[in-house]
């Protein structure tokens, strides 16, 4: 095993760390916003007697944390918590907040897709189908298992706290409910004396939403915006996440022309200008994807050739918050053809395509038996053309899934090709994979 390497990709992900650092920003007399403190931003804002909370982070232990820290700031009870949406990493530390006793107002938005209706309906449709196994590939993208020289960051997020993340806690975090919710295309509520706009904003969930201060022109944006290309595919698995309405979402955002962008991860975005012209550069990229995915698609291109076919222009992709920290062109591209059209990618060969072991039998019988087929994929990883030892290491082990020496090979290459992965969530679930295969030759 190897640790990761200064790779140009290694030095990105080092780089966007700085994006993690704690701290507190002040946004006028009331607002305060805390950056690093777990792997998602919340936000605090005074009122006239009490104080309200937006979003509540994954980790107990860390809000505990924060929560002294904000009590260095007021004393005032909480009011109310807003949760943005229903992912696990912006509510699973409400409890530290919801000890102090004062029984909050929690907000959130009841979205909906298809029959599953209400909040978090993501978690939601994986427990009402049975589903377990998106926590295990959830906590290979977050790197549970990864040690620290593996292990730079999720992306858009620092290292989690390992023990609580919202793969290890699956139960809790698909059975919270917030007290109060809104239906409606845009809310306007006062909390204690402070005005906000409560707007649905599908995107990464459908129970998104994004929380507007007019008077004070902030808006904090929940996952709609991060520094990153964003995850319009997770490779944990989910729903069709809902790219057309993502960069609708954005579009709506853009329009508020506020002074202060607060996203659900990494630093604010501050100034007028800079929040438009982030917000126009988000939005164009996310639409530029689906649309040339979905020229393609009426062109007959089945998802190979679509990744080949779409890519970001220079002057969006070579934008820092578009670089592929957490989310990556291709993945979106291969999710918006199945959203559409599903599996099936036109070619009629793949109704009847052969099983692996068919399959690597020929490909064995083909090159002159599987010590031949062995030869190869050793010699492809020492010329360093790791994707290629790694896809014949998979015919090989077609064919004898115990085969110690193959494994091992697999999983070395594995791990050289994340390092030269710049999307944290691909790299962290190749590495952990690979761990997970040469334990797989101890037991």
């Amino acid at each position: 095993m190897t640790n990761a390497q200064e790779t140009e990709a290694t030095r990105l992900l080092k780089e966007q760390n700085t994006e993690f650092v704690p701290d507190i920003f002040k946004f006028g007399d009331n607002v305060w916003f805390a950056v690093g403190y777990d792997v998602s931003n919340i936000a605090m804002i005074e009122g006239e007697t009490g104080i309200i909370l937006i979003d509540a982070g994954m980790s107990p232990v860390r809000m505990e944390k924060l929560r002294l820290k904000f009590r260095e700031i007021t004393n005032k009870p909480i009011k109310a918590i807003i949760i943005t949406h229903g992912h696990g990493d912006h509510f699973g530390g409400i409890q530290a907040f919801l000890d102090e006793g004062s029984n909050p107002q929690v907000w959130g938005r009841r979205g909906a897709l298809g029959n599953n209706v209400g909040f978090n309906i993501e978690a939601n449709a994986g427990k009402l189908a049975g589903l377990t196994y998106g926590n295990v590939r959830g906590g290979r993208q977050a790197g549970i298992i990864l040690p620290d020289s593996l292990h730079i960051n999720n992306g858009v997020a620092a290292k989690p706290d390992k023990q609580r993340t919202m793969f290890t806690r699956g139960k809790e975090t698909a059975e919270f409910s917030p007290t109060h919710f809104f239906t409606e295309e845009r809310k306007q509520i006062e909390i204690d004396g402070v005005k906000f706009e409560l707007v649905a904003a599908s995107g990464e969930t459908y129970d998104n939403m994004y929380v507007f201060m007019p008077e004070q022109k902030i808006l904090f944006c929940g996952d709609t915006y991060y520094k990153s290309f964003p995850n319009l595919y997770t490779i944990r698995g989910s729903q069709y996440r809902d790219v057309q309405s993502w960069y609708q979402s954005i579009d709506k955002m853009r329009n508020e022309n506020s002074e202060y962008l607060l996203p659900g991860h990494t630093r604010p975005v501050v100034g007028k200008d800079k929040v438009k012209e982030t917000l126009t550069n988000y939005h164009d990229a996310i639409k530029f994807v689906f649309d040339k995915t979905i020229e393609g698609m009426n062109k007959g291109m089945t998802p190979d050739q679509l990744v080949e076919y779409v890519k970001l222009p220079e002057n969006l992709a070579t934008k820092p918050y578009l670089i592929e920290y957490y989310g990556r062109v291709d993945w979106a591209v291969r999710s918006i053809f199945n959203g559409y059209l599903g599996w099936f990618d036109g070619n009629p060969i793949n109704f009847n395509k052969l099983t692996p072991l068919a399959e690597a039998e020929r490909m064995a019988n083909m090159l002159g038996g599987i010590e031949i087929l062995k030869e190869k994929a050793l010699e492809a990883f020492k010329e360093e053309d790791y994707q290629w030892a790694a896809q014949l290491s998979d015919y090989l082990l077609a064919i004898d899934k115990n085969d110690s020496e193959i494994i091992n090979l697999k999983a070395e290459a594995l791990m050289e090709i994340a390092k030269n992965m710049v999307t944290a969530t691909g790299r962290n679930y190749m590495n952990s994979y690979a761990i997970q295969l040469l334990k797989s030759i101890e037991e």
